[in-house]
């Protein structure tokens, strides 16, 4: 991870984020160019990972920064995983909202995602006999 730099906010070019999200496969975000960079740009934190002049990972939160905030995205380039900037990416959006009650995450069910998650300190609902529901209107 060396050289890597952590920056919040989103001034930077808008391209960078869509190439790193298509190198996600997260194409139902880039699809629409003009409500994804809404998106971004309202979200309550982004922190991004720099390697010199290339975006290599992000992280985002909505919520009200008092109660509850909701980890939307946290990806990291292809060719940039295993080296620790995702986890230094979540743990940087945790100590800033540290006082928060209730973060949540929702990710798809691979198990080398749940093992992350573990390993950065998340814990999975069921095993705080909770539930989750979740409705997602699509627009395919």
């Amino acid at each position: 991870m060396i050289g890597i730099q952590f920056l919040t906010g989103t001034a930077f070019s808008f391209d960078k984020v869509l190439s790193l999200y298509n190198d996600a496969g997260w194409i139902a975000y880039t699809s629409d160019r003009a409500i994804f960079e809404r998106a971004i740009n309202k979200s309550l934190y982004v922190l991004t990972a720099w390697s010199g002049e290339q975006l290599v990972g992000l992280v985002r939160a909505v919520g009200d920064a008092e109660t509850i905030i909701y980890v939307q995205d946290i990806l990291v380039l292809k060719s940039c995983r295993k080296q620790g900037i995702g986890k230094q990416l979540l743990t940087k959006l945790l100590e800033q909202y540290s006082t928060v009650r209730q973060i949540v995450l929702m990710t798809d069910n691979i198990n080398e995602t749940i093992s992350f998650y573990k390993r950065c300190g998340l814990t999975r609902t069921e095993k705080l006999q909770l539930q989750t529901f979740v409705r997602l209107n699509k627009h395919d």
